[in-house]
């Protein structure tokens, strides 16, 4: 549950408002220091960013998220990976310990 990424209510807000609306049919997964419980006040949020089908999510997509995030007041750095992008070793680390950030809306209703 995202209740376990240590960021505050706040932050949580606007972070997943960005992702909505840069990403809005991909999952976001938390994991690394700020989900197991080792991240102090200036750690960085570590995010993979699980795209339709798994599949690559467009560079332009990505980058524009990256700018939105830099220029929002969000006062951590956010590194956000796409899935597809992640090599196997490290999928299997991030599928170990990680935490649903943002979940894709459910279509239709």
């Amino acid at each position: 549950m995202a209740d376990r990424v240590r960021i505050s209510p706040r932050h949580r807000r606007m972070l997943t408002v960005l992702l909505r609306k840069h990403l809005s049919d991909t999952e976001v997964w938390a994991y690394g220091s700020r989900v197991n419980g080792r991240a102090h006040d200036g750690s960085d949020l570590d995010l993979v960013l699980r795209g339709p089908g798994l599949e690559e999510i467009p560079s332009e997509r990505l980058m524009d998220l990256e700018d939105a995030i830099r220029e929002s007041t969000i006062p951590f750095l956010v590194e956000a990976r796409d899935w597809a992008r992640v090599p196997g070793r490290f999928r299997q680390e991030i599928e170990r310990e990680h935490v649903v950030f943002v979940t894709v809306p459910a279509c239709g209703g």
